[in-house]
């Protein structure tokens, strides 16, 4: 999705670790395996036999413990961290994860992937009774939830909280005995357990972070699911029993690291086979195939395969260059792009070229792109979109929560195609979609949520309801 420069991001991704010497560095690995799903800031929190320290900042995870002291404070066998993209609440240190709760009675970390579609309405509860929020965030909801339960046990606290809240969430939650996982019904983010050589246990929202800390994949966290892991190991209960896979398919499209697997599936696997029902699907007259630098080269390489067209490096991007010089507008985001990305003109020179791109959100650069090809001499330029067009706002935790953001929303295909200077523009069915996944739940959409291309939205959406009305 280069042509989308800082326009779709995914909130954030999770890290746990129980049991295991040097959680610190187990949990930064793990963290620096999922910096692709949040930039804005980083944060662990570690347990040193029933003493939990914390250590947070803004920017990349490199940055945030540029000093080895910074980490080598954490000590303990176990923790959790996070890394940030702001869906819900500002930029701010306050809002970075994850944040530690320190009682007369008590300490809690929490660390949440998600978002929520009734904090702001939990918040004025709450601020009534007298609670005072230290951040914007919605993630800190939960806690204030937890502290005000009548329960008398911790597990039966956390179950009544959870059942208060709607929407979408993977939460990791930090005790002084034990790491207490949960998940929305719906399973709309991913969260994968898996144990160490030496016996102790990993939780990360990406099963690429298991891999770079030499866990072996245990299993999938599933929906309604309330897990603790502690030093007796793994207990799996449940805080609802009213549960419909619906996890969020821009995770097999676009989120996800391709080496990773969701469900069962691996990603690269998954958008291999979204290639290969497009060009079935969408066929078009040309002479090579080109992907758009990273995300779309599975999908590309599909789509080569499916036409019996060549795969060609038509396109290179600048591995050199970070996120910290993209910028907010327009001009800067083009200009940003021309810095990230090179037509290979010896390819494309005099070619009918199919351009793959796994998804178009506001499409912003689009047409830059387009004409970047044109520019190196390739003849003609087909658009073939490896999703169905993105009409519908999230609001389980990526940051697309208005509908004017969205082009397809408001543009038919041919004005699309005329603003980006395209020969053609197609997409992939959502039928298409689906079967290239291939998992294997419940009609009619086989356990994805695909909200964001029909707006068959698989819960209420409480707080947002009204600006969803709005839009329309």
């Amino acid at each position: 999705m280069f042509n989308e420069v800082k326009s779709l991001n995914e909130e954030c991704g999770v890290f746990g670790v129980w049991g295991a010497e040097n959680a610190n560095y187990l949990t930064y690995l793990g963290l620096h395996s999922l910096q692709h799903r949040g930039q804005e800031g980083a944060g662990i929190v570690t347990n040193d036999h029933g003493k939990l320290n914390s250590y947070r900042n803004l920017g990349l995870l490199t940055q945030v413990f540029y000093k080895p002291s910074l980490l080598n404070s954490l000590t303990g066998n176990a923790g959790v961290g996070h890394v940030r993209y702001s869906t819900a609440g500002g930029n701010r240190i306050e809002n970075v994860q994850p944040p530690l709760f320190d009682f007369t009675d008590d300490q809690f970390a929490l660390a949440h992937n998600g978002n929520l579609t009734n904090a702001d309405t939990l918040k004025k509860d709450l601020e009534q009774k007298g609670d005072i929020f230290k951040s914007s965030s919605d993630s800190e909801v939960l806690l204030h939830l937890i502290r005000h339960s009548k329960q008398a046990i911790q597990i039966d606290k956390i179950k009544e909280s959870l059942q208060q809240i709607k929407g979408g969430f993977a939460y990791l939650m930090l005790t002084k005995d034990s790491l207490i996982l949960a998940l929305d019904s719906h399973g709309f983010r991913p969260l994968s357990i898996g144990q160490l050589p030496n016996g102790g246990y990993v939780v990360a929202s990406e099963t690429c972070a298991l891999d770079a800390v030499e866990a072996k994949f245990i299993r999938d966290v599933n929906p309604g699911e309330l897990t603790i892991i502690n030093d007796q190991g793994i207990h799996v209960d449940t805080w609802t029993d009213d549960t419909t896979m619906a996890i969020c398919s821009m995770e097999y499209i676009y989120f996800a690291r391709p080496d990773s697997n969701i469900l069962g599936v691996n990603v690269h696997t998954a958008r291999k086979q979204m290639g290969k029902i497009l060009a079935r699907e969408q066929p078009t007259d040309a002479d090579i195939v080109v992907g758009v630098p990273n995300s779309s080269l599975s999908a590309a390489s599909g789509y080569a395969e499916g036409s019996g067209l060549p795969y060609e490096m038509g396109l290179i991007k600048n591995q050199y260059m970070g996120r910290e010089f993209i910028q907010p507008s327009q001009e800067l985001r083009e200009k940003a792009v021309r810095q990230k990305l090179a037509a290979v003109k010896g390819v494309v020179d005099g070619k009918k070229v199919v351009l793959v791109d796994d998804s178009i959100v506001r499409g912003t650069t689009c047409a830059f792109i387009v004409k970047l090809l044109k520019d190196a001499g390739a003849i003609e330029v087909h658009l073939r979109i490896a999703s169905p067009p993105f009409k519908y706002p999230s609001f389980y935790g990526i940051d697309i929560q208005d509908r004017k953001e969205l082009i397809a929303a408001h543009k038919s295909k041919e004005e699309m195609r005329q603003q980006f200077g395209a020969d053609s523009l197609e997409f992939l069915s959502e039928t298409g979609l689906i079967d290239a996944i291939g998992l294997k739940y419940d009609f009619p959409y086989n356990g994805l949520d695909l909200s964001y291309f029909n707006g068959d939205y698989p819960t209420p959406l409480y707080d947002y309801e009204k600006n969803l009305s709005q839009d329309f």
